[in-house]
């Protein structure tokens, strides 16, 4: 009988250490990082230079570049310069990227990418020409709005019997489409800005 009372309060005491070993687990990264960071408007001193009597305040370096990672509505560094719709939810300029799924927006998309700046059209076959199809791949270059910060690439194919064969498009359709693009985005910062 006292044997098994010892088991009893042994496997307690296990438990408890068991417990307290993670609690002290998930609370030490806790108060690691808490005081780590500190203020985030503290200043740190530079290194001296020789000959420097006080020490100079700077910015402390960050992985994310200057200034940081900005996240939900801080302003960017393109909105300042008035580059306009950089947006911190995607990676590229918002009325270039509104604008190419406007433009492209009668072709199935096969994909997407707001952060990367890549739309990738399906290939689509405009019912007028029921033997020739389209695909598109648009590609927005910059977080500013700029009449070089879109590129497209349009591919064609010709039915020839049962198979499709690659055919050469006009050299000024994929210009026209980029003038399309930007005209859209020019647009649509008027319609946001007002400018």
């Amino acid at each position: 009988m006292a044997s098994g009372r010892r088991d009893t309060a042994k496997a307690k005491r296990g438990w408890r250490n068991k417990i307290m070993a993670a609690a002290a687990l998930l609370l030490a990264p806790t108060l690691l990082f808490g005081c780590a960071y500190g203020d985030p408007n503290s200043q740190y001193p530079d290194l001296r230079r020789p000959g420097q009597t006080t020490p100079a305040y700077g910015e402390p370096a960050s992985v994310f570049g200057p200034g940081g990672l900005s996240l939900g509505n801080a302003s960017t560094p393109n909105q300042d310069q008035g580059g306009g719709g950089g947006g911190a939810g995607i990676g590229v300029n918002s009325f270039l990227w509104r604008a190419s799924l406007d433009t492209m927006s009668f072709m199935p998309l096969v994909s997407a990418d707001p952060f990367g700046g890549v739309i990738i059209t399906d290939w689509y076959t405009p019912p007028q020409t029921p033997s020739e199809r389209f695909k598109v791949n648009v590609y927005i270059l910059g977080r500013t709005l700029r009449a070089d910060g879109v590129r497209a690439a349009v591919f064609r194919q010709e039915m020839q019997g049962a198979n499709w064969v690659d055919a050469p498009v006009a050299p000024s359709t994929a210009t026209d489409l980029e003038n399309a693009i930007l005209t859209r985005a020019r647009q649509l910062r008027v319609t946001q800005t007002g400018e």
